[in-house]
């Protein structure tokens, strides 16, 4: 399966998903308006690349700045993540990096380390 990747750019995130690996990575900005648009690739890739079971994924989110629809989006990721985890017996890791002072975005990491039940660490940096 081949690499999945976009670039950012001053509102659209850095999407990096190595097959290889199994470390996906998005980081920037995320406050375009067609967030469903713009994730959908995301979706097909992902879900194409947990139809083999017992993957390890990591899921690296490097955030600096999103707005509500793109959290919705990275929530529907985060989703598909558990499902994968519980019931294809994925190995899945989500870290959460944030500024040390940044306690918007460190709060939106404990929201969502709340709502899915995988291991999920919260990094300052």
């Amino acid at each position: 399966m081949e690499n999945f990747q976009i670039e950012g750019s001053h509102y659209i995130p850095e999407i990096n998903f190595n097959a290889d690996t199994g470390v996906l990575e998005i980081s920037g900005e995320s406050y375009h308006e067609y967030t469903l648009e713009f994730f959908q690739p995301v979706f097909d890739w992902l879900k194409n690349y947990m139809e083999a079971s017992g993957r390890k994924i990591v899921l690296n989110f490097k955030m600096t700045y999103f707005n509500t629809s793109s959290s919705r989006r990275f929530l529907e990721i985060m989703t598909m993540l558990e499902e994968y985890h519980n019931s294809k017996k994925g190995e899945v890791v989500i870290n959460w990096y944030y500024e040390e002072n940044d306690l918007d975005m460190l709060e939106s990491g404990e929201e969502y380390a709340e709502d899915v039940k995988v291991p999920f660490n919260l990094i300052p940096h």
